[in-house]
């Protein structure tokens, strides 16, 4: 089959099934565990199907990702599933905004020189040996993920990582991708969403999880107890990731042959630290103090995430730092669409009450299944709508009936929590899953449908993971799988 034919056809599969949604009988209503019913609406069944479509559009790359975000609000309000006014208001969440303002502090970085500088620092440090250089970068990911966002985090690491791709590929660049590219951004998108989880600063999923589990059990979890039970989690997934990308992209250098003298040398030509260096490291380190602070100070947490980020981009534009060019040519608004677009599903999903009915459905048919399917039940829930739609959305369309559920099987609540947060944390499918992936999109050097089926091993083995920590590491701290 051509190209153009498969295009073709994975267009018409999306519509069709679009359509077969769309017009199908009423389904049956889920029924959570207190008995109350919840029927599935016609714009409920729309919605379904317009997320399937959505999927299928962006993983096949039929049209550029940004027209298939463009299609979810048109086809909502089109076939009378919200209206137009809630549709394409979602498209200028401040979720989007914030990723805006992500972006805007990793061109500055890359404007500034600052990039160049880290890249070079740590190519001095770790060698060159390429697998080393990829495990040097994921560490330093998922280190920032404890105090970063991991959208910050991924805009932030971007440009350095194309500064130590061109060192791979040296004079001999032909543009084409490479497995060392590969596996460079692809990790850095599953290191980034694997260190978020190790702190209670890394996403906005980890408090919610954590505002859930009190709102139902009265009991507090600290910063030090959500760190003591998923940092392991975390890190040891970052090491699984490492492994992973090594053996389904082996680089094709083993060794980089003089790398170290020459990012010595270029790192030498930098000269002292400018002030614009200064100036742009100044102002994205106090926009990141105010995103710690949030969680600290009582005064700022109704200030919105974004504003930090924002007001370092218009201060960037003030100094002149970045220019009306930058704006036009550098930012990617094709993954400022993809982004709009999936909050636009995500919440589509949510307020037709889609996803509820979804969760409720999938959770009851293992509602009197052995403990341990029941966990890995609710954890592939959650590792699957998080894909598909924002991670704090699949945390609480899922957690509250499963924290129900779990006590009427005597599983721990805190069991729960953390392996419902640890796979929110990490969307390892599809681009709209998280902001890293689609900042690591950008790269060109994979694929949709490479990082979808990248992600295929890499989610199998987060959930093995799962199973080993509940048999080992979680009852030794304390967290037995059952309540006594």
């Amino acid at each position: 089959m051509s190209t153009n034919a498969k295009r073709v056809f994975f267009i018409l599969l999306g519509v069709a099934i679009f359509f077969i949604f769309f017009y199908a009988p009423q389904f049956s209503p889920a029924v959570d565990p207190s008995g109350k019913a919840f029927e599935l609406s016609q714009q409920g069944k729309a919605a379904i199907g317009l997320f399937f479509l959505a999927s299928i559009w962006w993983v096949f790359e039929v049209t550029p990702i940004g027209v298939t975000s463009l299609m979810i609000g048109v086809v909502q309000a089109l076939f009378l599933i919200r209206p137009a006014k809630e549709a394409f208001r979602d498209f200028m969440d401040p979720t989007v905004l914030f990723i805006l303002g992500s972006l805007l502090i990793g061109l500055a970085f890359t404007k500034s020189g600052i990039t160049k500088r880290i890249a070079y620092k740590m190519l001095d440090i770790v060698g060159e040996n390429t697998r080393m250089i990829l495990l040097g970068v994921f560490i330093v990911t998922a280190l920032l993920t404890h105090i970063m966002a991991h959208t910050a985090v991924a805009a932030t690491m971007f440009p350095i990582l194309v500064t130590i791709l061109a060192l791979y590929n040296g004079d001999n660049s032909d543009g084409k991708p490479s497995k060392f590219g590969k596996a460079l951004f692809i990790g850095m998108a599953y290191t980034a969403g694997a260190g978020s989880i190790c702190t209670l600063l890394g996403g906005a999923r980890n408090p919610a999880a954590v505002g859930f589990y009190t709102q139902f059990t009265g009991k507090e979890v600290s910063f030090v107890d959500f760190s003591l039970h998923l940092a392991p989690f975390g890190w040891a997934s970052v090491f699984i990731i490492w492994a992973l990308l090594m053996f389904l992209y082996k680089p094709e250098k083993s060794h980089i042959p003089g790398l170290r003298n020459k990012a010595r040398s270029e790192y030498t030509k930098l000269g002292p630290i400018n002030s614009k260096e200064i100036y742009v490291s100044v102002v994205v380190a106090l926009a990141l103090a105010m995103l710690v602070l949030q969680s600290l100070i009582p005064a700022l947490k109704t200030m919105d995430r974004s504003v930090p980020l924002l007001l370092a981009g218009i201060l960037f534009f003030l100094s002149n730092i970045l220019t009306v060019d930058d704006l036009e040519k550098k930012i990617p608004w094709n993954i400022v669409l993809l982004f709009s677009g999936a909050m636009s599903i995500g919440f589509c999903l949510w307020q037709t009450g889609a996803a509820q009915w979804i969760a409720i459905k999938w959770l009851g048919m293992i509602a009197g299944a052995h403990w341990l399917v029941f966990l890995l039940a609710v954890c592939f829930l959650v590792l699957l709508m998080t894909n598909f739609i924002m991670n704090v959305a699949a945390i609480a369309i899922t957690l509250p009936v499963a924290l129900v559920m779990a006590q009427y099987l005597g599983v721990n609540p805190e069991l729960i929590l953390y392996g419902a947060t640890a796979m929110a944390g990490m969307p390892f499918l599809l681009l709209i899953g998280a902001a890293p992936n689609a900042i690591a999109y950008q790269s060109k050097q994979f694929t949709t449908s490479e990082f979808f089926v990248s992600g295929i091993p890499a989610s199998a083995a987060i959930m093995v993971l799962l199973v080993i920590m509940t048999y080992t590491y979680w009852p030794i701290i304390g967290m037995p799988a059952l309540l006594r």
